[in-house]
């Protein structure tokens, strides 16, 4: 076989080398950052709220607390807030409170977390007193009303209680859980870490089913 015929083979044996070496790398890479996805979004796979998605900002409002003194979600852009809606004639909502105290408490650390919640009852005292017997002590979040429900049902939407919004540092709507949830479980612990690290599951829920290109990372 004659120099050149070696070399042409010794060449075309690299290259061949060279290709596979390549396809093992990208095989890996894309593994690992299928697998890095994958644990990005098994939090929300897991908590399947009723929607999920990036592509709103909330809506702004100014309420009213027990004092009357006036409160802006936007005094909050830069955090990660957690908006509750709840009314006193709602059972689900006192079932859920003492987890959600129980939350707020674990963020107090957490100089970039906020709970917020907002009550439709037009009697501010006794859904105030109603909560504050049920928690057995001072609610540790801020306690706004709405008795008109222009903001959560004029401005959010919703009819059914209870109803909890979160919102990125940036004011955009990141999830909604609709029903009493328990706010003490580890999962909702890491889905609030990874909206406050910015990381996003880039997959969207319309009332709990997954959907868009990437709705396999829910799958299994």
């Amino acid at each position: 076989m004659k120099d050149d015929q070696l070399h042409f083979l010794g060449t075309l044996g690299q290259f061949g080398f060279v290709l596979a070496a390549a396809a093992l790398v990208y095989g890996f890479v894309g593994g690992t950052r299928e697998g890095e996805m994958r644990r990005r979004c098994a939090p929300s796979c897991l908590l399947r709220p009723a929607y999920m998605s990036a592509t709103r900002k909330a809506p702004v409002f100014e309420l009213e607390d027990l004092q009357g003194g006036r409160f802006r979600l936007e005094s909050l852009r830069g955090k990660v807030v957690v908006l509750n809606f709840w009314t006193k004639t709602c059972r689900p909502c006192l079932d859920e409170m003492p987890s959600l105290a129980e939350f707020a408490r674990l963020m107090r650390k957490r100089t970039d977390v906020a709970v917020v919640t907002v009550s439709t009852d037009e009697d501010r005292r006794e859904a105030f007193d109603v909560l504050r017997g049920l928690l057995t002590e001072p609610p540790p979040f801020p306690v706004l009303f709405d008795g008109k429900a222009d903001v959560v049902r004029g401005k959010y939407g919703t009819r059914l209680f209870p109803e909890t919004w979160v919102i990125d540092a940036q004011g955009v709507i990141r999830a909604r859980f609709d029903g009493a949830r328990d706010w003490t479980e580890p999962v909702f612990i890491e889905f609030i870490e990874q909206v406050r690290s910015g990381g996003y599951c880039p997959i969207e829920m319309q009332a709990g089913q997954v959907s868009g290109p990437l709705a396999k990372l829910c799958e299994g």
